[in-house]
């Protein structure tokens, strides 16, 4: 796919990332055949469930949706850079290309902080920077707000 192409759905992951309210704004989007089959927000927070990251919903519903555990011919897009249980998963189901906003230096495992893919035997398409100043801005401002917040409650 092009960048024109990466850049709507990514945005689209943008716009789920926006809806995560307490938790960690990151939004995924899984596409087949020019079509999104699946999108999700962090709800980590919300749910009490730490398996409730954006990847890790739109791979189940994906995969409920087409019956079918592996998602080959689909395009993961994700504002942040999967951590490594997301990464597990994404290579587990055999998506064959994820599109990253933003990179993780401190949890980015996809080449940023550890690949994945030198530890499970699947190796598929890594696109990155489409999008990264909105995907960074948005979590930049995230987590100032919540230093901001966490100073002003010890005060």
């Amino acid at each position: 796919m092009n960048n024109e192409t990466h850049r709507k759905y990514l945005k689209a992951a943008l716009e789920e990332a926006k809806k995560t309210g307490k938790d960690v704004p990151v939004g995924a989007v899984l596409v087949k055949n020019d079509e999104i089959i699946a999108k999700a927000h962090n709800t980590k927070e919300a749910e009490n469930d730490p398996t409730s990251h954006a990847e890790m919903l739109v791979i189940r519903e994906a995969a409920q949706k087409l019956k079918n555990w592996r998602l080959d011919k689909t395009t993961l897009y994700v504002t942040l850079e999967p951590c490594p249980m997301c990464a597990a998963a994404i290579l587990y189901s055999r998506i064959p290309e994820v599109v990253i906003g933003a990179n993780d230096q401190l949890y980015g495992a996809f080449g940023s902080a550890i690949n994945m893919a030198d530890y499970i035997n699947f190796t598929p398409k890594i696109t990155r920077g489409i999008l990264e100043d909105e995907c960074s801005k948005l979590l930049k401002t995230f987590f100032e707000q919540v230093r901001t917040s966490k100073y002003t409650r010890m005060s």
